[in-house]
């Protein structure tokens, strides 16, 4: 059993599915939780239990967008310290340098293959698993 989770915010079904097929490929056994929208992972974050280990965020979804998100979650004292990976089909350098401002740990353009997703979930994996330390609830 894992002792990581992961939360995604993506609102594409396809983009969730390949995600899902993308970790279960990589053999990473942590528990993923899925929201379709900002608003949606806020709700999510203040009714949890127990909060993920890391988020994965989209930018462009409806509602809440994921830089709005990211601004709330940095900005609350409870949440600030989940590193919030950006997942985009962005690679606007605005984007980049805000989603940076607003406290984003990473950056990341979605790749358009599934190898190419395949390839930046075992990198992910490797880094922020077995090399980087996550804050833990105390």
């Amino acid at each position: 059993m894992s002792v990581f989770s992961i939360l995604i915010a993506d609102d594409d079904e396809d983009d969730k599915f390949l995600l899902k097929s993308a970790f279960e490929e990589s053999g990473i056994n942590a528990p993923l939780s899925f929201v379709d929208n900002g608003q949606e992972l806020l709700d999510f974050l203040q009714k949890a239990k127990k909060l993920p280990s890391i988020i994965l965020l989209d930018l462009n979804m409806p509602k809440k967008d994921g830089r709005e998100a990211l601004k709330e979650i940095k900005e609350n004292p409870k949440f600030r310290s989940i590193p919030i990976l950006i997942l985009t089909t962005s690679n606007s350098p605005e984007d980049i340098r805000n989603c940076y401002f607003l406290g984003a740990n990473c950056f990341i353009t979605k790749p358009s293959t599934f190898e190419g997703l395949m390839k930046v979930i075992g990198e992910l994996n490797k880094f922020w698993f077995n090399i980087a330390t996550i804050p833990t609830k105390p």
